[in-house]
């Protein structure tokens, strides 16, 4: 996010704060589409989806008046978004399971699961990228809730540990490690299909 973007949205914010409705539709229609598909990668059931991201704005609105402008609006936002689809799978019962973390790990940078395959298309590449995303996808969704929030915040939202650490309320060593899990998880799925040796990633 641009730092132009940023000063809109708190110009936005404050008009909201003083009154201004459609200051907060230009904010829902500005995010409503990317906290849709951030939690579209967060909870499985789609039906649910449109539901979980209404009441993610609907928080957002009753707290905007205690928001200062410290962090970004759309970090503030998608915080906000992950906690309620937390909150909303637990009120269902389907308390995603938990796992230990495990230590920092600095290799986790490189996360391309696609590098090894040719540019050139050919029905087997087209066939087999559609496995790996197929593969990816499965991969994601069996993630414990913790490794899954922040490797979909930081490889389909694009964004930095700080900001992923802030919206997970936990240290940044805390977000590398879950990535870099999450990341492990993935790719140990990908290897049979790239024909990866045991002792290499991809």
């Amino acid at each position: 996010m641009s730092e132009s973007d940023r000063e809109l949205d708190w110009a936005l914010v404050q008009r909201v704060q003083s009154g201004d409705l459609r200051a907060f539709e230009v904010l829902v229609n500005k995010y409503q589409r990317k906290i849709g598909r951030l939690l579209s990668r967060l909870v499985r059931d789609a039906d649910e989806i449109d539901d979980i991201v209404q009441e993610s704005f609907i928080k957002a609105y009753r707290a905007l008046g205690n928001f200062r402008g410290e962090s970004a609006f759309y970090t503030w936002l998608y915080r906000i978004a992950v906690n309620t689809a937390k909150n909303h799978l637990i009120a269902s019962n389907r308390r995603p399971s938990t796992i230990r973390e495990s230590a920092n790990d600095e290799s986790s940078e490189t996360f391309d699961e696609t590098e090894t395959l040719s540019d050139i298309e050919t029905p087997e590449s087209v066939l087999l990228s559609r496995q790996i995303a197929a593969t990816v996808n499965k991969a994601m969704e069996e993630l414990p809730e913790e490794l899954r929030n922040a490797i979909v915040l930081r490889e389909i939202e694009g964004l930095s540990y700080d900001e992923i650490a802030e919206i997970m309320n936990c240290p940044i060593g805390t977000v590398r490690s879950r990535i870099f899990r999450a990341r492990e998880a993935i790719a140990a799925r990908l290897k049979p299909l790239l024909g990866t040796s045991g002792d290499k990633r991809w």
